[in-house]
């Protein structure tokens, strides 16, 4: 493969990025990437790229690192049932397969991995009624409680699986997982994440949208577009919560990622045991506990040699990777679940890049 200089590689992308925002009408685009080990580091827009966004799912990342923190001061243990602090009414209808109550085999590491069986609120079918997704939207005003979203999938959405069994993506286990997390260390959930990360971490902007404010003065966060429709003033968008509803930067979610990596918050050998693929999420996607290594190859065969990183993603085409082959980390903000297909377009071309640059 023919190297390229640094140089050749920021005008590449800054083509690429600036063709990519004048095709796109409903929200903006954030990149940043930083590689000590190549000397390359890479912001777009060069002058508004360090704005706060709603980093959706890439949030669970911070809910499955408060559960290892927890873990490491004994006060959690990844085997254990979620019996030993939900009551079983709390948990009644979330479990039930063909009539069968199976919540007493429902381990915290199941809600971690997305194996324990319960349905997605935020995704999957309903049973009668709307959808959450169109609830955001045709509701703009209605603040959901993390009670009011475990109910959603209680009342209108059936079990996916048994324990154990079966990979199912569920934001609904991670709002069981951010309860649990208030039940131990009896606070609220927002509290936590200051506490053990955000704080520690020197994460100044960051914060629990509609639950807690940033260390900083707080800055109007990127669009936020769903479906289409402009929903970042929505208090419906407090659906999120521990599932993914946290306000960063990319300067703030850097130093999360260096920090989560580098045993800052918990032991490296957790970490390396949340990287390990598990279960496939959908093509070229595979989960460990609460992260997430892409299989480029398995996209398209011609990208069969490109790293495999790790890191997460949201529905609004957020993305916070690590590339090990470049010690790249790399953080993208699109604002739109439409915007999927071209944010995984464009970390193909940074990764791409990255490798050219060895």
């Amino acid at each position: 493969m023919k190297t390229i200089s640094k140089e050749a590689a920021k005008i590449h992308l800054d083509r690429y990025f600036s063709k990519l925002q004048r095709k796109k009408e409903t929200a903006g685009i954030q990149v940043f990437v930083e590689t000590d080990k190549l000397d390359f580091h890479y912001t777009y827009p060069s002058e508004k790229w360090n704005m706060p966004f709603h980093i959706a799912s890439i949030g669970k990342l911070f809910t499955a690192s408060l559960i290892m923190i927890l873990s490491e001061k004994n006060d959690v243990s990844l085997q254990d049932s979620l019996l030993k602090y939900f009551t079983a009414s709390e948990l009644e209808g979330l479990f039930l397969i063909q009539g069968k109550d199976y919540a007493e085999k429902v381990t915290v590491e199941h809600l971690l991995t997305h194996t324990s069986g319960v349905a997605d609120y935020f995704e999957d079918k309903v049973q009668f009624g709307e959808s959450m997704m169109e609830l955001i939207i045709s509701n703009p005003d209605k603040k959901w409680s993390p009670s009011e979203l475990i109910d959603f999938t209680r009342e209108r959405q059936q079990a996916a699986g048994l324990p154990g069994q079966k990979f199912h993506y569920s934001d609904t286990g991670y709002i069981l997982l951010g309860l649990l997390i208030e039940k131990v260390t009896g606070r609220p959930f927002h509290e936590s994440l200051h506490q053990y990360i955000f704080q520690p971490l020197g994460m100044n902007d960051s914060y629990l949208l509609y639950c807690s404010e940033p260390f900083h003065p707080k800055k109007a966060f990127q669009p936020v577009w769903l479906n289409g429709t402009n929903i970042t003033f929505n208090q419906s968008l407090s659906a999120d919560w521990s599932g993914g509803g946290i306000i960063s930067t990319p300067a703030d979610l850097l130093s999360f990622y260096k920090g989560f990596r580098a045993g800052s918050l918990f032991q490296k050998e957790k970490v390396q045991m949340m990287e390990k693929s598990l279960s496939k999420f959908r093509k070229g996607i595979y989960y460990g506990t609460g992260m997430m290594e892409i299989h480029f190859e398995e996209f398209f065969f011609l990208l069969r040699g490109l790293p495999k990183v790790k890191g997460h993603i949201g529905i609004l085409a957020t993305h916070l990777f690590y590339d090990p082959s470049t010690d790249a980390y790399i953080v993208m903000n699109f604002g739109s679940n439409k915007q999927m297909v071209s944010s995984f377009k464009a970390l193909i071309q940074i990764v791409s890049y990255l490798k050219k640059m060895q």
